[in-house]
């Protein structure tokens, strides 16, 4: 049997999703029949709504939601800890590097970033270079997309990386 907090967590999730498909939804459009299940959503909403990850937009006699960047970032963030975020387990032989110049006045945002690059395996390996083996570039591209860091979050995917650079991530892996 599901604990409570899995089941909130998952009617949230589910919230995120479909609010990430469309730039905003009316709270109609994801109401259910079930009175119970009703409740849950509109609880898991509110909740939604106290940590900043959704926003409420009132027009004429209806409610739209819409997800924020914070939302945005939460969603990521599931989506790496989920099943559909396996990756396989045998190397492409491509690696894929990360350089994030993000300012100190978002750092929030920095720090949520590297927190999303840690959960997807990647490994700093200078201050602001992050590097891995597994297939994330679409993951970050979406988020570089949505937070719109065309200048300060820089993907390179590529298949030759010196021999010193290898061992020193191989190495960092292993501690």
């Amino acid at each position: 049997m599901k604990s409570e907090n899995s089941k909130k967590s998952n009617i949230q999730k589910a919230i995120l999703k479909i609010l990430a498909e469309k730039p905003a939804i009316s709270f109609d459009t994801i109401k259910d029949n079930d009175p119970k299940r009703n409740y849950a959503l509109a609880r898991s909403i509110k909740q939604l709504v106290e940590s900043g990850c959704v926003e409420i937009h009132n027009s004429d006699n209806q409610k739209y939601l819409k997800i924020t960047k914070k939302g945005q970032g939460k969603l990521n963030s599931i989506r790496l800890e989920g099943e559909e975020a396996l990756v396989p387990n045998t190397w492409d032989g491509f690696w894929r590097i990360i350089i994030l110049d993000i300012p100190e006045e978002r750092k929030s945002e920095r720090e949520a970033l590297r927190y999303l690059l840690k959960k997807a395996n990647f490994v700093c390996i200078k201050n602001t270079v992050w590097i891995s083996p597994h297939p994330y570039e679409h993951l970050f591209t979406n988020i570089k997309k949505d937070l719109g860091l065309s200048t300060e979050l820089m993907i390179i995917v590529t298949d030759k990386l010196d021999p010193e650079t290898s061992l020193a991530f191989i190495e960092s892996i292993k501690s």
